[in-house]
């Protein structure tokens, strides 16, 4: 998180400075890394998409039996105030609910609300013209339909992706993929059918946005995703709110299609980004 003493952040039903926010230790997230999230970006001081985001915070929060201590509405206008406050051109909110301040340890108190805001950086150019490399690993996110803090397994496969030169990791289980810790997955059939994995992930608001994209031009399919599915693709491609669309080029020792992005993951790059325009 970059040090910007004029940034501020909402915590404990007030903003003030970032670098005067802080929780007491006793907090779950810090005890026992309990809590959820979500973040969305903010485009000219305007929040891209974000009822879908504020949607499925509360749906998170539902799922880990959270209280969000705020209506919509009045997270809306905190969310508005510490825009306005922080005038970035380009920025990435964060909102946190953690399980609170905990008197033994385990057991949940009130919860905490903080709301982040720092600058926000997208995919640079050439990620997006050449592709990129990523690779697979075992594992299934525990309730895959909340977006918990708990990132553990992908902060320790970080050295294990920059070793294979990689960008990301792809979780599988038994040879069927679900998600990225933080991206969705998309494939793309050599009939040009954009396929995404159904269960065990968290439904991406990109991810939802693609899907509304593709079926305008294309057939789409929400199912179960193999290995073998990815062998046999066209093309490949990543989403998620920062990253907007990426596409993949090789997947552990396989090279998708020639090698190159394809058309259909450039053409619907195209289309979300006059999407995000829109709103």
């Amino acid at each position: 998180m970059q040090s910007n003493a004029k940034l501020h952040a909402y915590i404990h039903g007030q903003i003030k400075p970032l670098e005067e926010s802080f929780l007491h230790i006793s907090d779950l997230a810090i005890q026992r890394g309990y809590g959820i999230f979500d973040f969305f970006k903010v485009e000219q001081g305007k929040p891209v998409f974000l009822e879908d985001y504020l949607e499925r915070f509360y749906e998170s929060a539902m799922l880990m039996e959270l209280s969000v201590p705020l209506t919509t509405d009045a997270l809306k206008d905190a969310i508005s105030k510490l825009i306005q406050l922080n005038n970035l051109p380009q920025s990435g909110v964060k909102m946190i609910l953690t399980g609170g301040y905990s008197a033994n340890g385990y057991d949940p108190g009130e919860p905490n609300l903080l709301i982040t805001e720092q600058p926000l950086v997208l995919p640079e150019q050439e990620m997006i013209e050449k592709g990129i490399k990523i690779i697979t690993h075992e594992y299934i996110r525990e309730i895959p339909r909340a977006k918990t803090i708990n990132y553990s397994m992908g902060i320790r496969l970080i050295n294990k992706i920059k070793a294979a030169n990689a960008s990301d990791v792809l979780y599988q289980q038994n040879g069927v993929v679900t998600e990225f810790p933080r991206c969705n997955f998309f494939i793309v059939t050599q009939d040009d059918t954009i396929v995404t994995p159904a269960e065990d992930v968290l439904l991406g608001v990109t991810r939802k946005n693609v899907l509304k994209l593709a079926r305008q031009k294309y057939k789409t399919e929400e199912r179960a995703v193999t290995i073998e599915d990815i062998a046999q693709a066209k093309e490949a491609f990543l989403t998620s709110t920062t990253k907007r669309i990426l596409p993949i080029v090789q997947v552990d020792d396989m090279v998708i299609g020639d090698g190159k992005p394809g058309e259909v993951t450039k053409n619907l790059l195209d289309d979300l980004i006059k999407l995000e325009k829109m709103h």
